[in-house]
């Protein structure tokens, strides 16, 4: 179910990426009248996302949500909010409807039931799933140590979502639960950089699950898994 795609540069890989995510979101706006798209912030998508907003698309009929969170105001440097609203809610995609996590409650175990309700306003299957990669293994907010962890990997949990308190990165998170990303078409891992290398290798070597969750996505057989990676 995990297939690994590499490709020579940065710019290859954005471009082939977004055609791929594009081509699901359209399919679902022509099966069900409208689409789903889950994406991950930190640095590595900006450029994916500023190609994804020139798409050819009805954006109107996109939902688009987080797979994780950093507790902040969508104001804040750290926000993945704000990189969503910075470079891909913009140009055609800027008509999309976006489901931020952030909903100003004093921690994302005090906001998590209000994020649910509003998360369950989807459709059972998600379109698109794109996830990144730490130097630790994590992904979404499955940290390595995080006391929440073994719940939020859970294959037979029943959360949608929940806070996580991560032991080293700051700001507590906010994360869809494994089974709610597994409900998808298809996720994307997408990778850059020389280091994730051995990273990805480790990964999808021997170890246990929580010594590296992205395992938790590697090793099941639910959902199709592309790593698309570039140097």
């Amino acid at each position: 179910m995990t297939k690994i795609i590499n490709f020579p540069d940065r710019e290859s890989l954005e471009q082939q990426l977004a055609h791929s995510i594009v081509e699901l979101l359209q399919a679902g706006i022509d099966s069900q009248g409208r689409a789903t798209l889950v994406v991950s912030g930190g640095r590595t998508p900006a450029a994916l996302f500023q190609t994804l907003s020139k798409a050819d698309l009805d954006w109107s009929k996109v939902w688009v949500t987080l797979a994780d969170e950093r507790w902040v105001p969508n104001t804040h440097a750290d926000s993945n909010a704000r990189s969503v609203e910075s470079n891909l809610l913009i140009n055609r995609a800027a008509t999309a409807n976006f489901i931020p996590h952030f909903n100003g409650a004093d921690t994302p175990f005090d906001g998590a039931a209000e994020l649910s309700e509003e998360l369950e306003s989807l459709p059972e299957i998600f379109d698109a799933v794109i996830l990144g990669m730490g130097e630790d293994g994590h992904t979404a907010s499955f940290f390595p140590d995080a006391p929440e962890l073994a719940a939020a990997i859970d294959p037979a949990g029943g959360s949608v979502c929940m806070g996580v308190t991560p032991p080293v990165a700051p700001h507590l998170r906010m994360t869809l639960s494994l089974p709610r990303l597994l409900a998808s078409k298809r996720i994307f891992v997408h990778l850059c950089g020389e280091g994730k290398t051995p990273v990805l290798e480790a990964a999808l070597g021997e170890g246990a699950t929580e010594q590296m969750p992205i395992r938790s996505v590697l090793r099941q057989d639910k959902t199709p898994v592309d790593i698309y990676w570039a140097p």
